[in-house]
């Protein structure tokens, strides 16, 4: 009984430590947030506290840049993009899941092989495609390169295939369409997994950087991310941390109030699709 106690003691010991080192980042940032430019700039050894909180670097945040612009740029983004690709990545797994064509397995493997590439290659190819069809600086030249995703597919194809086949062929006797039985049937109880890819695909959207820094080089098409950079380098100098965190609090609170909320779904979407059998 004391061993188990003992084990039991240092297990939660160890959830704790691990908690307060995920953690600390996110309290780091809110306080450097709420200190003051001079407050910040003036403390030689790092101080884990303050007295005098202040919000003026939320305010400057929203003033000094248009950073309401941007997040509106942000969520047509990611609405947009996370529609396509989940009307696309059903379709798509349902095709590998139930439908019968040559060469089907090759085609998969094919397909999976793309997981391989290095984002550096397809981000090449992706610039030189958008930028040769006069894509740059629009909203399409953003969204198309982020319509499909290999792993979200196999996710899908890995669930539809969970669904017992009888399903499939009581639904062909009675003269179901493919179409609406993927509505009516797989969409329904693979729900879980469709809003764990959702959820995935939005934080996976509104944290996007790279490729808006470089497709984008007009403030009309900003994203967020593109809107931290510009407090770093135009609207407050180099040096204002306080500033850029106040950014990073207010983009990132819309994510973790996400999180929170379907925190379970997630988890259970994830479970389901690594679990076949």
């Amino acid at each position: 009984m004391n061993k188990s106690r003992m084990k039991k003691s240092l297990t939660y010991v160890f959830l704790i430590l691990w908690a307060v080192i995920v953690l600390f980042p996110f309290y780091w940032m809110v306080l450097t947030s709420l200190k003051s430019y001079s407050a910040y700039n003036s403390e030689y050894i790092p101080q884990f506290y303050t007295l005098t909180p202040t919000l003026q670097n939320y305010v400057d945040a929203f003033t000094q840049v248009p950073l309401a612009r941007y997040f509106l740029n942000t969520l047509i983004f990611t609405v947009i993009t996370t529609a396509v690709m989940v009307v696309v990545a059903v379709l798509a797994a349902f095709a590998f899941a139930r439908l019968k064509f040559r060469g089907k397995n090759i085609v998969f493997t094919l397909f999976l092989s793309l997981m391989m590439l290095p984002n550096e290659l397809v981000i090449i190819t992706n610039f030189v495609t958008i930028t040769n069809a006069g894509m740059r600086n629009s909203f399409p030249g953003l969204i198309l390169p982020s319509i499909m995703s290999v792993f979200y597919v196999y996710l899908l194809k890995e669930n539809f295939e969970m669904v017992p086949d009888s399903l499939y062929l009581a639904a062909k006797v009675d003269g179901t369409s493919d179409l609406k039985y993927l509505l009516k049937v797989l969409v329904p109880i693979c729900r879980p997994t469709v809003i764990t890819i959702i959820i995935l695909k939005v934080i996976e959207c509104w944290n996007s950087y790279v490729w808006p820094r470089l497709i984008t080089d007009e403030q009309a098409y900003y994203l967020v991310s593109n809107g931290i950079q510009e407090i770093r380098q135009n609207g407050f100098g180099r040096e204002n941390v306080p500033a850029m965190m106040a950014a990073v609090v207010v983009i990132s609170a819309p994510l973790i109030v996400l999180f929170l909320i379907f925190r379970n779904k997630i988890m259970a979407g994830v479970l389901r699709g690594g679990t076949k059998g």
